[in-house]
C-alpha cells in the first residue's frame, strides 16, 4: 500500500525532476514511513530552480516518489492557484493509497473534504497551530483575524474526523485539537535523534568576564519564531553592559527587515545572520559554539530546534506557548513578545554558572526522552492504524475515488 502525505513545505525541483529539501525532509526523513507502507508519495509544492545549491538535500529515491503542487507563497497566491491545487490533490490520490494530512495547512484544507465526501479514511500529524501562526504580531495581513478563527475551526474538524492522530506534543495540541472518542492517538515528535545527535554530559557554565554567544534556529520568512525580540532584547543586555552576541540561523523574507532593526538598535556587528543550514552536522557546530539558545516564539507545536540544542546539553530560554512547556519548566520561559523580560532573563542565565548547569544536563536528559528509537515505536503504531483502517474502507469500498 502507498501512503499519500501532504504538507506546506516548499520544495524545489531541478529540470531533471530531482526533488530538493533546504534544510528537513530529505530522503531519509521520508523512509519512516516504509516501516509500515510500501512507498511514500510527498505531496507539495514544487519551486521550480535552475540548479540544486550546496547544502540542499535529496528527498526522491528509493521507495519515495514526489507528486508536484503548484507553487505559491502566501493567501493571495494560495486563491489564485486555487483551481490548479484541486486538479493536482484530485490526482494525487489513488482509491487504494492511505492518506496522511500534515496538519495545520491550507493544503490539507482543501483535501479534507474531498476524502470526507467519498468517505475515505485518513490520518492527521498534527505539527503546528493555526491560533498561534496567525496570532498578533506573528503574521501581518488584513484579514489575520477571521484567517485565524477559520484555519483554527478547520484543524480541529480534521482531527475530529481522523481515523489516526499524530501529535507533535503529548498534552497541549492534543488539548486544542481533539481526535474523535476512540479514534487511536499518539504523542511524537516529528524529531529524529539519532546517536550523535547526543552530547555525553552536561555543560560547565563559563565564569568571568568575555562575549557570550546566543544561538537562535528557526524560518525567518516571518516573524512567528520572535527573531525581531531577541534582537531588541541583545541590544537591551549590550546596554546595560552584558557582552553578548547572537547568531541566527535560518532564512525567509523577513531577514531584510531584521537586519535594519539590527542596524537600527546599534548591535549589528554582534548579530549574525547565518542563512539557511542544512540539519545534522553544520547545526550542532552551532550549538556547541553557543552558551545559551534562544527561542521567543509567539507560536508552536513541539519546537525541533530547541530539542535539537537540549540534546547538545545547552540551555535554553522560550516562551510558554504550544508544547514548550513540555520541555523547560517555567523558570526558563518569557511571555511572548516582551523583550525587556527576555533580557532579564537572559541577564539571569549568564549571570549563574551553576544554574546554566543545572539547566543543561535537565535539558540533556529530557532530550534523551526523544530518541529515535522511543519515538520510531509510537510512529509504527500510528502508520498501522491508518494502515488497517484503509484496509477495513477498502474491503468495503475499492472503487471509491477522491473527485473535487
Amino acid at each position: 500500500m502507498r501512503v499519500v502525505v501532504t504538507l506546506e513545505y516548499r520544495f524545489d525541483v531541478t529540470p531533471d525532476g530531482a526533488v530538493w529539501a533546504r534544510t528537513t525532509f530529505d530522503h531519509a526523513f521520508w523512509r519512516r514511513y516504509l516501516a509500515v507502507f510500501d512507498e511514500v508519495q510527498v505531496t507539495a509544492r514544487a519551486n521550480p530552480v535552475a540548479r540544486a545549491e550546496p547544502g540542499w538535500m535529496r528527498v526522491d529515491g528509493p521507495g519515495v516518489r514526489f507528486h508536484e503542487l503548484p507553487h505559491y507563497i502566501g493567501p493571495w497566491q494560495f486563491m489564485k492557484q486555487s483551481a490548479a491545487l484541486t486538479r493536482a490533490l484530485v490526482s494525487a490520490v489513488r482509491p487504494g493509497d492511505a492518506v496522511i494530512l500534515r496538519v495545520g495547512s491550507p493544503i490539507a484544507d482543501r483535501l479534507q473534504p474531498m476524502l470526507a465526501e467519498a468517505g475515505k479514511p485518513y490520518g492527521v500529524e498534527v505539527v503546528g497551530d493555526p491560533w498561534d501562526v496567525f496570532g498578533p504580531g506573528v503574521f501581518s495581513h488584513p484579514l489575520r483575524p477571521l484567517l485565524r478563527h477559520h484555519f483554527a475551526r478547520q484543524l480541529k474538524r480534521q482531527c475530529a474526523g481522523a481515523c489516526a492522530a499524530s501529535y507533535v506534543t503529548q498534552e497541549a495540541l492534543q488539548r486544542r485539537y481533539p481526535a474523535g472518542r476512540g479514534v487511536p492517538t499518539f504523542g511524537v515528535s516529528t524529531i529524529e535523534l539519532r546517536p550523535e545527535a547526543f552530547v555525553a554530559e552536561p555543560r560547565q557554565g563559563r565564569r568571568g568576564p568575555g562575549r557570550k554567544r546566543l544561538v537562535f534556529v528557526g524560518t525567518l520568512e516571518q516573524l512567528q519564531k520572535g527573531p525581531d525580540v531577541l534582537i531588541a532584547a541583545v541590544a537591551t543586555c549590550r546596554s546595560r553592559g552584558l557582552d553578548v552576541e547572537v547568531s541566527l540561523i535560518g532564512d525567509g523574507r523577513a531577514r531584510g527587515s531584521l537586519e535594519e532593526r539590527a542596524q537600527r538598535l546599534g548591535v549589528a556587528e554582534v548579530v549574525r545572520f547565518t542563512g539557511t543550514l542544512p540539519s545534522g552536522a553544520p547545526i550542532r557546530r552551532e550549538l556547541d559554539a553557543a552558551d545559551l539558545f534562544v527561542l521567543p516564539t509567539r507560536g508552536e507545536g513541539l519546537p525541533r530546534a530547541m530539542i535539537e540544542a537540549m540534546a547538545r546539553a545547552l540551555p535554553c530560554i522560550g516562551t510558554g506557548v504550544g508544547g514548550i512547556p513540555e520541555l523547560i519548566p517555567s523558570e526558563d520561559r518569557v511571555p511572548v513578545g516582551d523583550a525587556e523580560a527576555l533580557a532579564a532573563k537572559i541577564a539571569e542565565f549568564l549571570g549563574d554558572p551553576a544554574r546554566m548547569f543545572v539547566a543543561s544536563a535537565r535539558n540533556l536528559g529530557r532530550a534523551r526522552e526523544y530518541r529515535a528509537e522511543l519515538l520510531e515505536e509510537r510512529r509504527t503504531r500510528f502508520y498501522r492504524a491508518l494502515r488497517r483502517s484503509t484496509d477495513a474502507w477498502l474491503a468495503n469500498s475499492p472503487a471509491c475515488t477522491v473527485r473535487s
